[in-house]
């Protein structure tokens, strides 16, 4: 009950945001997700370490500024040319940090988990407002999320129920072939729910759902959502395998950490941003 409660939750605030939400708003909801996210990779990190004998000093102060630093850039009025240059900045503050403070054997490592960090969580989610504003944004970012919630939702009982053959045992021991397929048939059939229900708000002048591209383009577009996002959850299965932990965190009943909710979300937003400049760049035409 906890599961569905805090799903319900979720989802009602996902679809206010994006429906009635402003491009700030927006910001701040995928900003503060990163900082909790962020939060619990910093934990799961210094477990992994202690687990091997070591110590992590990624300072937490390091992490939240420069998960926020990544949200500045990203707003309209700074270039896209901006981000590089800020995490190169925000690199060698944590390099020079550790340098003095870190014993030696660990100022690499300390430095590249902290980085690591950064680009894993905090710069997929910036993506999210980018999306959000562009024509369209609204259908595109629940296009996204619909094809992420619905190949989840598909492996997780189906998998339960039918599943026999085993995916990445190594990764994570309860993911199946039986749920894999599941997913990517619950990703199309949910991506499918909303083209019918754009293409029939449109036919009545509501552009709210408005999908320019053939359905088949948009078919093939979940299944790839699909498949990055099922990559996305067997890569964070990895870390916390690493670390020796079941879940990322406690911060959502039912449901484990914040991490453990958009592991598949961080890899399937970067995905869906290199698609559509692939598409620009070829003139393959708009979602």
């Amino acid at each position: 009950m906890k599961r569905i409660l805090t799903a319900l939750v979720l989802i009602f605030a996902v679809f206010a945001l994006l429906f009635f939400g402003k491009l700030w708003m927006i910001t701040v909801a995928a900003a503060l997700v990163a900082e909790l996210a962020a939060y619990e990779f910093l934990q799961l990190a210094a477990v992994g370490a202690r687990l091997h004998g070591a110590s992590l000093r990624i300072p937490l102060w390091w992490m939240s500024v420069a998960t926020a630093s990544l949200f500045l850039v990203s707003i309209p009025n700074f270039p896209v040319e901006a981000q590089l240059p800020v995490i190169s900045l925000l690199t060698l503050v944590l390099f020079a940090w550790n340098g003095f403070r870190s014993p030696l054997v660990q100022v690499l490592p300390d430095t590249a988990q902290g980085l690591f960090g950064l680009l894993w969580i905090a710069y997929p989610l910036t993506l999210i407002p980018l999306l959000w504003k562009q024509e369209d944004g609204p259908a595109l970012v629940l296009f996204l999320m619909v094809s992420v919630w619905a190949g989840d939702i598909a492996a997780l009982y189906v998998g339960r129920a039918f599943g026999r053959h085993k995916l990445a045992p190594r990764l994570s021991p309860g993911k199946t072939w039986e749920g894999t397929v599941a997913s990517v048939a619950g990703s199309l059939t949910a991506a499918g729910g909303v083209i019918a229900l754009g293409n029939a708000l449109t036919t009545r002048g509501d552009m709210l759902l408005h999908i320019s591209e053939p359905v088949w383009q948009s078919l093939v577009l979940a299944a790839i959502l699909n498949a990055a996002a099922q990559l996305g959850d067997l890569l964070e299965s990895a870390v916390k395998r690493g670390a020796g932990v079941k879940d990322s965190g406690s911060m959502l009943p039912g449901h484990g950490g914040m991490l453990d909710r958009i592991d598949a979300l961080l890899l399937a937003a970067p995905v869906l941003w290199y698609v559509l400049l692939v598409k620009d760049y070829f003139g393959l035409g708009r979602f």
